[in-house]
């Protein structure tokens, strides 16, 4: 009886350093990002909790709202904007590392409806007016609101089409608007749509301005020690080709080196 009370510590001593070992030097970061990118980022924050045992917490917005939050004082080591003036802004004011900035997606604007019905290819339906309701995001908030509102004002339907819209506070809030069927199509990330119902138009380049996604170190991932060296580590894991490839998969081009 002895003998088994001993052995059964022994293997549970050894469990136990076995799992202090595993998890030695493992540290947790704080990240503010886009919330368009939030699929993608799902699927890079466990690639990056796999490969190195650290792990990212990530705060998902719009991007003006989370640079707002970043400039009272929010915790956050990595910032991964949907909006490059934001990113200026920060790195002018102090608050990012300037130098650490860098282009880690580039966004494709989609037209999207839900409905088997309603047909959106070319952009057609937004000057015919067949629709009730169209979402965009918040063009004050989000560069893909921003972007919507460039592709209609190009296609002379913004005037228009005022009326009608439904605005969300980011693109996540927009995507679900249609996705729930409270509006018959959107302005979404290509990112976003994954379903196969409905139809889907995707907005040539020509029709607005570049949607470049930037990523920049926050001045608290410069602290000293694990904190700021996981921040490190996780934007040059950022650009590693199997992290590049993930983002291409998710529908956003990749910018050349």
């Amino acid at each position: 009886m002895l003998q088994r009370l001993i052995l059964r510590f022994q293997v549970l001593t050894l469990a136990a350093l076995t799992f202090v070992a595993a998890n030695a030097g493992a540290a947790e970061i704080q990240i503010a990002v886009a919330s368009n990118f939030s699929s993608p980022m799902a699927k890079i924050a466990e690639q990056f909790r796999v490969e190195t045992r650290h792990t990212a917490v990530i705060s998902y917005g719009a991007s003006t709202k989370l640079a707002t939050q970043i400039k009272n004082g929010a915790p956050f080591a990595v910032f991964l904007s949907a909006d490059q003036q934001e990113i200026r802004t920060l790195i002018k004011d102090l608050l990012a590392v300037s130098g650490s900035e860098f282009t880690y997606a580039i966004g494709k604007l989609v037209l999207w409806s839900p409905k088997e019905g309603l047909k959106v290819n070319e952009g057609e339906v937004l000057k015919s007016g067949r629709f009730n309701r169209l979402a965009i995001a918040n063009p004050k908030l989000a560069p893909y609101g921003k972007a919507a509102r460039e592709v209609m004002e190009k296609l002379d339907v913004w005037q228009k089409l005022k009326t009608r819209l439904v605005t969300g506070e980011s693109v996540a809030q927009t995507y679900q608007f249609a996705a729930s069927g409270n509006v018959d199509l959107a302005f979404v990330a290509r990112s976003q749509v994954t379903e196969t119902r409905g139809s889907l138009w995707v907005v040539p380049q020509a029709l607005f301005s570049p949607l470049k996604q930037d990523a920049v170190l926050l001045k608290k991932g410069l602290a000293k020690g694990e904190a700021g060296e996981t921040a490190q580590l996780f934007l040059k894991f950022l650009k590693s080709k199997k992290i590049r490839d993930i983002i291409n998969e998710f529908g956003y081009d990749i910018p050349n080196d």
